[in-house]
């Protein structure tokens, strides 16, 4: 009898671990972004300060527990021909998935709206936080969308390669 006990008691504490982490990694880390301290930035081609785009209908998340956790959808009456001949453009960009509860931002439309050519990605913020750069997406239809990415030294710093003479300090 103390056996089924014992293995009850086991599964229990496994269960009750699992909702915990669970409910952590969907629910509790993240937090909403205020509207009114939203800014929509693009870096211009020649390379200088980014600068403010205009927008409306902001939604926006973010996280304590990662740097690749901010998500954002908005509307803006420009459209990506008119980006194109003044901002930069961000190449080899992939949504990350956002909570299912953010339905704004649904990383496989967005992903699929990138390949279709419908929507163009533009660098926001290069190394907002180090080996990690925003980028903004706008479509044909004035939807638009930001996430963040791990560049390059990201990637050489997070796996442990020698980070080069081109990426900034930490």
């Amino acid at each position: 009898m103390s056996g089924k006990i014992l293995g009850i008691g086991i599964i229990a504490a496994a269960l009750i671990f699992g909702a915990v982490v669970y409910y952590t990694q969907v629910f509790y880390y993240y937090y909403d972004l205020p509207a009114e301290e939203a800014e929509v930035l693009l870096t211009p081609l020649d390379g200088t300060a980014p600068r403010a785009i205009a927008f409306e209908d902001f939604e926006g998340i973010d996280a304590t527990s990662s740097p690749i956790r901010y998500r954002a959808c908005f509307s803006t009456s420009e459209s990506p021909q008119t980006l194109d001949s003044l901002f930069e453009r961000y190449e080899g960009s992939e949504p990350r998935n956002a909570p299912f509860w953010f339905g704004c931002f649904d990383a496989e439309d967005i992903g699929d709206e990138i390949a279709a050519g419908t929507a163009h990605v533009y660098t926001s913020q290069r190394n907002i936080e180090f080996g990690i750069d925003r980028v903004v997406a706008v479509t044909r239809d004035g939807r638009g969308y930001i996430w963040e990415e791990i560049n390059e030294c990201g990637d050489k710093a997070y796996d442990g390669t020698p980070l080069g003479e081109d990426c900034p300090e930490r």
